[in-house]
């Protein structure tokens, strides 16, 4: 098969770029290891971590498209209440962590449907469940790329202009052999007051395998006890107040002791800060009556943070003991749930959870894929470091750096969870609204791979603002039209860089499609703290 742009990857920054590059003319191949695309937000679980300034101002023209899409598929296909259904800015499970806490397998089926006009045209081609197997790189450049049908069997070689890393890991850059970081930097190498002393690529933080729950409180869906209940459930951080699976949690920001119950006062109690509303994704109360018998929530909370072996740049058996242990790690924790943990009315146990394995297109009540924080990153043309964007290391500014290759822009605190090496509590801290230099997506040496996910010239320390939802988005949005660009105007990704007038046509048509490239300069744009996103969303 022959192609101009070869993606690898459907996360979400593997989706944008798609839909960027085909709105634009290119022709796109799309492959994807599982049978969902979406990425973190549908195959991994997560509902969406936004800005708190998404709804108005932080959003581009094609990112709010497709969240108008998710709340219209609600309108269109549910029996939503005439009060729900009265809301602008719809929030289906009225979770908190976010003003579009929705159903994963909603997300998925609207990315195939904003996808499914550029397949009809034949300018995309989707190839989910492959794998891919190697590269063929001479010099600075990939010429064919192998991937495997994991359902008919076949091995099909690839010839691609450009091809597209929007592996949730990075995977491309090992695979061909691309220069890249993994783990943690040592500070005398970025200078960032939050990074470790000593580099480690072994040193990666959590990661996270969902589950999503309803809750019957006069039922019992208790699972079967996992076999290696007894050994994850001891399990401790030396910085933990306590062992893992407790309500007691160390606080994100300042580290003391912190309970987070999965439910305070009653369970029907609308408070904004238990596990249960935080990231709920079906509230019954916005349908007609029965239609949802429970609310729903994903689980994607602290005590289910995997930290005991890291999972990536080790060998096959190593990562696939450590993503076993995970899963069997989240269930642990949902027996404990069920069994032992004391409950908000005095007793003990919440029998009543149950596994909604189908919203996650699961059977077993997981996702599909673990939820991973990070992965490897380029060596970039331009690295982002904690002195661009961090409030405390940015003494005497009022913003984050500004850049004139900006393609996007972005919003998030920098947040850290614990990592592999268990030497150091979690790392979440106030961050100035950010943007996305063209310069972190450029390779050093490679001509003709672009990353689009987690895998951009960041560092551990800034990759965490740049990993979620919405920055993903951008960055996807901005490879898509970088690459059709280029091929429309027989140009490379580095010449449009190097060179003034190409890249002001660049950004200019970045701007005709809707992209952001700076953010507007008023007080409401001030780092909120952790507690002030919270209030700041729930307005």
């Amino acid at each position: 098969m022959k192609t101009e742009v070869l993606i690898l990857g459907g996360g979400l920054g593997g989706v944008s770029a798609c839909l960027a590059a085909a709105r634009l003319g290119a022709r796109v191949i799309l492959v994807e290891e599982l049978d969902w695309l979406g990425g973190q937000l549908t195959a991994q679980g997560v509902p969406p971590d936004e800005d708190p300034w998404v709804e108005h101002t932080s959003r581009s023209a094609s990112y709010s498209a497709f969240r108008a899409l998710i709340r219209q598929h609600y309108r269109d296909n549910r029996p939503l209440s005439a009060a729900a259904r009265a809301q602008t800015y719809l929030n289906p499970g009225s979770g908190n962590v976010g003003t579009l806490c929705h159903e994963p397998r909603v997300a998925a089926l609207v990315i195939d449907e904003m996808l499914a006009a550029y397949v009809a045209r034949g300018l995309v081609t989707i190839l989910k469940q492959h794998t891919v197997l190697g590269a063929d790189c001479a010099a600075d450049h990939v010429r064919t790329v192998t991937i495997h049908d994991r359902v008919g069997g076949r091995t099909i070689d690839i010839v691609p202009d450009y091809v597209v890393d929007a592996t949730e890991t990075g995977d491309f850059l090992e695979l061909a052999d691309i220069e890249h970081v993994l783990g943690a930097e040592s500070a005398a190498e970025t200078g960032e007051l939050h990074a470790l002393e000593h580099a480690d690529p072994l040193d990666q933080q959590a990661l996270t395998w969902c589950m999503a729950l309803e809750y019957f409180p006069d039922e019992d869906h208790t699972i079967t006890r996992p076999t290696a209940y007894h050994e994850l459930k001891a399990q401790k951080l030396p910085f933990w107040p306590n062992e893992q699976f407790a309500w007691t949690v160390s606080d994100h920001v300042t580290h003391k002791p912190l309970r987070r119950a999965l439910f305070v006062g009653s369970t029907d109690n609308e408070h904004l800060f238990d596990l249960w509303h935080a990231r709920r994704i079906a509230y019954r109360r916005h349908f007609n009556e029965g239609h949802y018998p429970s609310d729903i929530s994903l689980a994607n909370w602290p005590q289910m943070d995997y930290w005991l072996r890291p999972v990536i740049g080790v060998s096959p058996e190593a990562r696939d003991l450590a993503l076993e242990e995970a899963r069997q790690y989240s269930l642990s924790f949902l027996y404990w749930m069920q069994t032992e943990a004391p409950r908000h009315d005095g007793g003990q146990g919440y029998r009543g959870l149950r596994l909604r394995g189908d919203v996650l297109g699961t059977a077993d009540g997981l996702a599909k894929q673990a939820y991973y924080r990070e992965g490897r990153r380029i060596r970039a043309q331009f690295t982002v470091v904690e002195q661009h964007m961090g409030v405390l290391a940015r003494p005497g500014a009022s913003s984050a750096e500004a850049y004139f290759d900006s393609v996007g822009i972005g919003a998030y605190r920098i947040d850290l969870h614990p990592s592999t090496s268990r030497i150091r509590d979690t790392v979440d801290i106030d961050a100035y609204p950010f943007e996305i230099p063209l310069g972190a997506l450029l390779p050093v040496r490679m001509r003709n791979v672009i990353p689009a996910c987690k895998n951009i010239g960041t560092t551990r320390i800034t990759n965490g603002a740049y990993r979620v939802h919405t920055v993903e988005w951008s960055i996807g949005e901005a490879v898509g039209a970088l690459l059709a660009f280029c091929l429309r105007n027989a140009t490379t990704p580095h010449a449009v860089r190097e060179q003034h007038d190409l890249l002001g046509q660049f950004q200019s048509l970045l701007g005709d499609q809707g992209v952001l490239l700076r953010w507007p300069h008023y007080g409401a744009l001030t780092p909120l703290s952790r507690r002030g996103y919270r209030k700041v969303l729930s307005q």
